[in-house]
């Protein structure tokens, strides 16, 4: 009989998801097995089980989900080097295969799991006091916003910016723009307590969408405008706000994923003033490599992230709690 393990499946045609005993994988030529420690639960995963996401290149009906995942090396499959036993690693969101990016966790198995495989090159070491709940929100919840920060917008020192939605990816985006200079920074959620967390993040002002935000905005600013919005809500309405907050040659960043249409009321003012809509997904592995250093030399500190920790075996009721925002969390993280 194999051996086997507790894994968090997904049936993508029925949507039903469990926790079940599966068979423990075996690393092949060039993979790892990993022993995970942490696996976070992110929005996506709450969209995959809910059907507004679809896995492009899965092959079959099911899944472990989880593509958020540290722990340590269990077993190098033949071929590995470089990789041994016990080494404390957190695993990439995802790899390059010929022209697309396959995501874990959605488009082959991922970590919400006792053990994961991984391509040996998507490992990155990780410090040793660096915890395995913070280093495995690393890959998407930290690496998305830095992206869409240093390689989408390429933000710059002294640049006034505003961020709408301070979730799992909003709040990171805040600390990561006070990390990279940008001044002010507007955090616009409805979420009394998100934006308290903004302030804590190190927002300079943190709004109501009810309130005038343009007006708000243009008052910091000195009537100048945010070069940066970014939108980590993906709803309409938090668009057509953020638009109307732009300066000259302002960019609207798409971070927060929807399928639904984008309007530009006023496409002449939109032209006008030259302004420019961004859209931006995910990170490369670079990101995931410089957000290690930053907090390996103590220029990051994700020890508020954390909202949580449950049990692999209580999978379901973590996506609950962040599918109805019980407690507002920014990351809630599975220890098998």
């Amino acid at each position: 009989m194999p051996e086997e393990m507790l894994a968090g499946r997904l049936n993508v045609r029925t949507r039903e998801f469990v926790v079940k005993e599966v068979p423990k994988p075996k690393p092949g030529p060039g993979e790892v097995l990993i022993k995970v420690a942490a696996a976070g639960i992110c929005l996506s995963d709450v969209h995959l089980i809910e059907g507004q996401l679809s896995p492009l290149f899965l092959d079959g009906d099911e899944v472990t989900l989880g593509h958020e995942v540290a722990g340590t090396v269990a077993e190098p499959g033949d071929g590995v080097a470089g990789w041994t036993e016990g080494q404390r690693v957190l695993l990439q969101a995802g790899e390059l295969k010929g022209d697309w990016v396959h995501t874990r966790g959605v488009d082959y198995d991922g970590g919400w799991a006792e053990y994961a495989l991984a391509t040996a090159d998507t490992l990155v070491p990780i410090p040793d006091d660096l915890s395995f709940e913070q280093a495995c929100i690393v890959p998407d919840a930290v690496s998305t916003p830095w992206a869409s920060i240093v390689r989408t917008a390429q933000v710059r020192a002294a640049q006034p910016v505003g961020v709408w939605g301070i979730g799992g990816l909003g709040a990171h985006a805040v600390q990561l723009l006070r990390l990279a200079g940008a001044a002010p920074i507007i955090a616009v959620d409805p979420v009394p307590a998100a934006r308290q967390r903004a302030l804590d993040f190190g927002a300079d002002l943190a709004l109501d969408p009810s309130d005038d935000i343009a007006a708000r905005v243009r008052e910091l600013t000195g009537g100048q405008g945010l070069a940066f919005a970014f939108d980590f809500a993906g709803v309409a309405p938090v668009r057509e706000q953020a638009v109307r907050c732009l300066e000259r040659d302002g960019a609207l960043v798409l971070v927060g994923l929807t399928d639904q249409p984008l309007t530009i009321r006023n496409g002449t003012q939109f032209s006008y003033f030259g302004q420019r809509i961004l859209g931006h997904y995910g990170s490369d592995p670079a990101h995931v490599v410089e957000l290690v250093n930053l907090i390996r030399h103590s220029r990051l500190d994700l020890s508020r992230s954390i909202s949580g920790t449950l049990p692999l075996s209580e999978a379901a009721e973590g996506v609950e709690r962040l599918a109805q925002k019980q407690g507002d969390p920014i990351r809630l993280v599975l220890t098998p």
